[in-house]
């Protein structure tokens, strides 16, 4: 070893030592709204005498749930919770907005008329009526569920099927919709996320994993055989112990079932990645193999019960919406929404309350982080929301309510116990 090359490693070290000895650097704030607002909203083209007046724009009802980024693009989902939400799909091109802007406009995508109802909620296909979360996979196309239900308190109305669109980012154009078929689910109330399973030099080859909270379900679909099937199993159902939340002083009880599946590292004993998932209200973590779900034969024999097992116990209060696996750390990352906080595991541990650590909390501006999404450099963004006061008591409309965040995973972790000392250890 040369003399320069031991500085080195003496030196990152010391570094590593010293991370160890401080908090855990926290996630860079990006943006951040009081109320959502929109650029370039059109004149309202729809009959309102026809049922559909209550899609004029009302600020309090847009409530954002999903993020991603991709190539200085920030794509913000909207889901249809309330009336009043010009576009379920909105964009921000970050190239535009100027420096010191904290709360940017929103824009339709991939238009305002792709977004809008149609008069007496007819069902119209070539449009969206409700989206939860959106993922861009490793060839650049943005996916993402609609729906087809608005979720207005007291007054549902199932517009139309679900459906699973898939659009070329480098074009803006449509790649595929997929009408979720009768036969896998009724209606597509539960779909809150998708998980896209691609590799960049086979693109056909994709998989999407979509879990049902409602239904307790994993939704399977294959786009070179433009196909679904369903898995079920005891696992995807919320635990009654840990239905119980107290988030800003707010008390209240809920029963979502599976919620998020991350894709993390390839067992080579198995021959196949690793799935991570678990339902919201729960706080244990499960696992199968990416093998088991993209086999439609595995999923009709309906003789799958071993395949998805427990992997451990995160701990009180580490309900968590979504989860990511960052490969370059081996790090798993963790919305944790009764704690206001980032949470984290590393791979390389035994799964326990012991080895889990904390990335960011805050109980003032980091409250009920509903999104946590990587982009193709591995960044990992953020949304908060603050949506049990939206639901159970009322925002305060003067104060920053929504808000983005992001970070380096390697930064993320410094500090915590998923920190990885070893591989400075062997330099």
């Amino acid at each position: 070893m040369v003399v320069g090359s031991w500085s080195g490693c003496v030196a990152a070290l010391l570094l590593t030592i010293a991370a160890f000895r401080s908090a855990a650097i926290k996630f860079e704030k990006v943006f951040e709204w009081k109320q959502l607002t929109f650029a370039d909203l059109p004149e309202l083209s729809i009959d309102v005498s026809a049922g559909a007046v209550n899609e004029t724009f009302q600020p309090y009802g847009n409530m954002p749930m999903g993020v991603v980024h991709h190539k200085q693009r920030l794509f913000i989902s909207i889901p249809r919770r309330r009336p009043g939400i010009p576009a379920t799909l909105t964009v921000i091109d970050l190239s535009t907005v100027p420096h010191g802007i904290r709360s940017p406009p929103l824009h339709a995508y991939p238009s305002y008329s792709v977004n809008e109802l149609q008069p007496g909620y007819r069902s119209d296909l070539t449009r969206l009526v409700s989206v939860y979360r959106t993922r861009v996979d490793a060839c650049e196309r943005l996916w993402f569920v609609d729906t087809g239900t608005l979720n207005y308190p007291d007054n549902p109305v199932r517009v139309q099927r679900p459906q699973l669109w898939i659009i070329d980012l480098r074009h803006d154009q449509l790649v595929h919709r997929y009408l979720i078929p009768e036969s896998i689910v009724f209606e597509g109330v539960g779909m809150a996320s998708l998980t896209v399973d691609v590799n960049p030099s086979d693109c056909a080859r994709a998989y999407a994993y979509i879990p049902d909270l409602v239904s307790n379900a994993i939704y399977v679909y294959s786009l070179q055989e433009d196909d679904m099937w369903v898995f079920r199993h005891s696992t995807f159902a919320y635990d009654p112990s840990r239905s119980q939340f107290n988030v800003a002083g707010l008390r209240y009880e809920w029963d979502d079932g599976i919620f998020s599946i991350a894709i993390g590292q390839n067992d080579t004993m198995a021959g196949s990645k690793l799935i991570f998932y678990h339902p919201m209200v729960s706080t244990t973590e499960f696992g199968t193999y990416a093998s088991v779900l993209q086999s439609k034969r595995i999923a009709m024999s309906d003789n799958y019960g071993e395949l998805f097992q427990p992997l451990g116990e995160r701990g009180p209060n580490t309900q968590s919406t979504m989860h990511h696996y960052d490969p370059r750390t081996g790090v798993l990352f963790y919305a944790q929404v009764a704690r206001n906080a980032i949470g984290c595991w590393n791979t390389r541990h035994i799964y326990g309350v012991d080895t889990h650590g904390v990335v960011h909390q805050d109980n003032r501006e980091l409250v009920y982080p509903s999104d946590l999404s990587s982009d193709s450099d591995g960044t990992l963004w953020v949304l908060t929301n603050n949506m049990p006061i939206w639901i159970y008591s009322r925002l305060n409309e003067s104060d920053y309510n929504f808000r983005v965040w992001k970070q380096s995973p390697a930064i993320a972790i410094q500090g915590t116990k998923c920190h990885n000392i070893e591989q400075i250890l062997h330099c």
